[in-house]
């Protein structure tokens, strides 16, 4: 087989059905670029979570006669909470900041608002018990178990922050495999179409080699390859496309969004590259092979 003759038959293709090639790149760009998306926020959310495991806790804010009395957690109730919480299974850890310690945390928090430090007393600020918790444990529970309890005056739950923000991201990943699915059915269409509008054109040139005797894998080749170098063509935008989303919204210097989702640069659009580029490849030449099977008759 002459590797010029196929080439040369690659490029005539692409050349004579350059408006429905420019769609098909196209299509097959941004439909790689949505599903790079969601396969970053899949890593994203792999991190977060990782990050927040060993980090996630409850916080219960005692009320103002305890904050006030009690600075040690050392009379009840805060010393029999701190007890209960101790040996209630899941809980890793707790420990107490009395008022004075939340003032002096609330103003290194909010230094750069000095307007507001100066606007807040000590004595708003409640005395707070830090419960840690092992991974896995469902912290919903361990709030709802003690949310009612003498000395209680409310209760923080970080689990149901990083539950909201998981299912916020699940969300975005699910719309961005969506819309990559529509488009990639309207890149198949388009890619069955052009090899068989391509096939359709050369019909006269292919009958004629298979009469002299050319087999049928030497004459739908170029309309093969035509497939993949279209789509790959698209895979490469669709990745250049990816490396702009990510320079926009992260800056492209792994930096993070809230502190949360760290780490998102162009590395990891580096390592997701690689699949969008094989799946260019294989749905380009499965596509290409189904359509030349069942419409192409030479």
């Amino acid at each position: 087989m002459r590797a010029s003759f196929v080439f040369s038959e690659v490029l005539t293709g692409l050349r004579r059905n350059f408006t429905m090639t420019i769609a098909m790149i196209l299509t097959t760009a941004i439909s790689l670029t949505t599903l790079g998306a969601g396969l970053l926020i899949v890593r994203a959310v792999g991190e977060v979570q990782e990050n927040f495991a060993s980090q996630t806790e409850v916080q219960i804010f005692l009320t103002n006669d305890s904050s006030a009395t009690d600075t040690s957690c050392s009379q009840s109730p805060c010393a029999d909470l701190k007890s209960q919480l101790q040996n209630t299974y899941g809980v890793r850890e707790v420990n107490y900041e009395n008022r004075h310690q939340v003032f002096e945390r609330f103003k290194k928090i909010f230094a750069a608002q000095p307007q507001l430090v100066e606007l807040t007393r000590e004595q708003a600020l409640p005395a707070t018990l830090h419960v840690k918790t092992n991974p896995g444990t469902p912290t919903e529970v361990l709030a709802q178990q003690f949310k009612n309890r003498p000395g209680v005056k409310s209760i923080g739950d970080q689990g149901q922050f990083v539950r909201d923000l998981f299912s916020k991201l699940n969300t975005i990943r699910d719309v961005a495999f969506g819309f990559a699915v529509v488009l990639a059915v309207a890149a198949l269409l388009l890619i069955s179409n052009t090899v068989q509008l391509s096939a359709f054109n050369r019909r006269t040139e292919v009958g004629i080699m298979r009469l002299v005797g050319a087999t049928r894998w030497y004459t739908q080749l170029p309309f093969l390859l035509e497939a993949v170098v279209s789509g790959l063509v698209g895979a490469v935008i669709g990745i250049g496309g990816l490396l702009a989303l990510v320079g926009a919204v992260f800056g492209g210097g792994g930096s993070s969004i809230g502190g949360i989702v760290t780490s998102m640069g162009i590395g990891d659009v580096l390592l997701v590259s690689p699949i969008l580029l094989g799946v260019s490849i294989v749905i380009s030449a499965l596509t290409g092979y189904v359509t030349l099977r069942l419409y192409v008759r030479h």
